[in-house]
């Protein structure tokens, strides 16, 4: 049923991971570049691949197995990402091309873990009651 809060809470990761990545920039170069998702291939195909696994989790609701394992994996993809941006800001050696002021983006996979988190929870929830009541019966 897409109906479902966790329904919403992925909606906000695919938002999240597919369209606010072109909006906040991940950070400035000390040239004042501003670098955003599209700039750096890992960044935004993890990102993608983020949307498109949060897209699927949506689809995917008759088998809540299924959808809370997609949702862990995302969970992973998005650590993954966010070990990305920290080994890309704290691995360059001094000013010349580092990172000199970190944008919003780089907390967008922050927020999109905490989506996940909720929506597995509102899956485990789901399948727990349906547990429940298969017992009744």
């Amino acid at each position: 049923m897409l109906q479902r809060i966790q329904t919403l809470y992925l909606l906000v990761v695919t938002i999240i991971s597919g369209a606010l990545i072109f909006v906040f920039n991940l950070w400035t170069t000390t040239e004042g570049t501003v670098i955003f998702a599209k700039d750096e291939l890992p960044a935004i195909g993890l990102f993608v691949g983020s949307a498109i696994l949060s897209v699927i989790s949506i689809f995917n609701f008759k088998n809540r197995k299924s959808q809370f394992m997609l949702g862990r994996l995302n969970m992973i993809l998005n650590l993954i990402l966010l070990g990305f941006f920290v080994y890309r800001i704290l691995n360059t050696s001094g000013e010349a091309s580092a990172v000199s002021e970190k944008g919003v983006g780089i907390f967008l996979p922050v927020i999109s873990i905490v989506f996940l988190v909720l929506a597995n929870r509102a899956i485990k929830k789901d399948e727990d009651l349906v547990k429940s009541v298969d017992r009744l019966r």
